[in-house]
């Protein structure tokens, strides 16, 4: 099971932004590959402490994380910021500017300011019915990716030396003061096109169909974004890296349970007759129809609770229930011996409503099931 990311930075859940980047910086420094050459755990810590950052850094996956745990960004694996899809040239190339000159600008061995150049990111919208939802589905969907064109070079940026950053000197009030900037002319990657190929655009890329798989888990709610690493676009470059394809899942309605939550709700309608004298129905469920017992006498409004039925929880706790509302229907056109028999029995004590403690009204009972 993975480390909470909290712990893994040190930092409670109402840490603030700054003290989010301090633990980072501080946690980062301390497991740098620099710092500790050739040692497999602390490169591990280090991929693990920024993939904690790049989660709770960002408001929105902060909060997506808070209620939904790490499966918010896994997707069973192969989906979220996940260290698992990252390398170090990902995290450099993203955080470098946290490290500051503690590791001559972020690099390996204080090695310039080069960096790899990450592709822009694909945004796609899944459409899931409830029941892929309960049970977790493998999709196929087809992107159109810009690639690097075959036969397409570069060469060592002049601007920049291939250094990806440019020094810049300037004289102030207390001395010459010396910074960096990323390349204008590479944009930090320290290459530039040297040959295009005719079908090529400015940057030497075309536009490709990819058929990508995509694993989504069960319990995913709408609205969720899952991402699948390095199937976005590419960048230009010799070392640059692909963008990633963000999946926001969209729930189709069904057609008889509505969800709310973990937990699902069925209405189900019964006659008069029935719910005099008790009857054994059939009623849909996620995963196929489920047979319940209703006992003679049975009143509208009866809610009956079905354990474990619902939708699977993201976080793996198990799966919420399916609730059945009971629906007394109530004849509206009845025959003359039909009406002669509710005649002869309005004053009949049976027919008298008499509700006992056990049966609540209806703002009772839900009050009760979600308290």
């Amino acid at each position: 099971m993975k480390k909470d990311f909290y712990e893994i930075l040190g930092i409670s859940k109402n840490a603030s932004e700054a003290e989010i980047k301090k633990a980072y910086r501080k946690k980062a420094i301390e497991f740098h590959p620099d710092k500790n050459p050739g040692d497999a755990a602390a490169e591990e810590n280090f991929k693990k402490a920024a993939e904690a950052y790049e989660v709770l850094s960002d408001p929105q996956k902060k909060a997506k994380y808070d209620q939904y745990g790490h499966q918010a960004f896994d997707g069973g694996g192969g989906f979220g910021g996940g260290h698992g899809g990252m390398n170090m040239d990902d995290i450099f190339s993203q955080f470098g500017d946290i490290f500051g000159s503690a590791f001559g600008g972020g690099g390996f061995g204080g090695g310039g300011g080069q960096r790899r150049v990450k592709g822009s990111n694909l945004r796609i919208k899944v459409k899931l019915t409830l029941e892929e939802i309960a049970n977790g589905v493998e999709k196929k969907v087809k992107v159109k990716r810009k690639v690097q064109a075959q036969g397409v070079t570069y060469k060592t940026c002049s601007t920049c030396n291939g250094q990806g950053q440019v020094m810049r000197v300037t004289n102030t009030i207390l001395g010459r003061m010396q910074s960096a900037s990323t390349c204008p002319t590479c944009g930090g990657s320290g290459q530039i096109m040297d040959r295009k190929p005719a079908n090529a655009d400015s940057q030497g890329m075309i536009l490709e169909d990819e058929t990508v798989s995509i694993k989504i888990p069960a319990g995913v709610v709408d609205g969720m974004q899952l991402k699948v690493s390095n199937k976005g676009n590419d960048a230009p470059g010799n070392n640059s890296i692909p963008g990633d394809l963000i999946v926001a899942i969209e729930e189709l309605e069904h057609e008889f349970l509505k969800r709310e939550g973990e937990n699902l709700h069925y209405d189900l309608y019964i006659s008069l007759s029935e719910a005099v004298l008790g009857v054994s129905k059939d009623i849909e469920a996620i995963n196929g129809k489920v047979r319940i017992k209703l006992e003679e006498g049975i009143q509208s409004g009866k809610i009956l609770r079905l354990k474990g039925k619902g939708i699977p929880s993201i976080n793996s706790y198990g799966s919420g229930d399916l609730l059945v509302h009971v629906n007394v229907w109530t004849p509206k056109n009845l025959n003359k011996e039909q009406k002669l028999f509710f005649e002869k029995n309005l004053g009949d004590s049976n027919f008298t409503p008499n509700p006992e403690k056990s049966d609540k009204s209806f703002f009772e009972k839900v009050k009760d099931m979600f308290s």
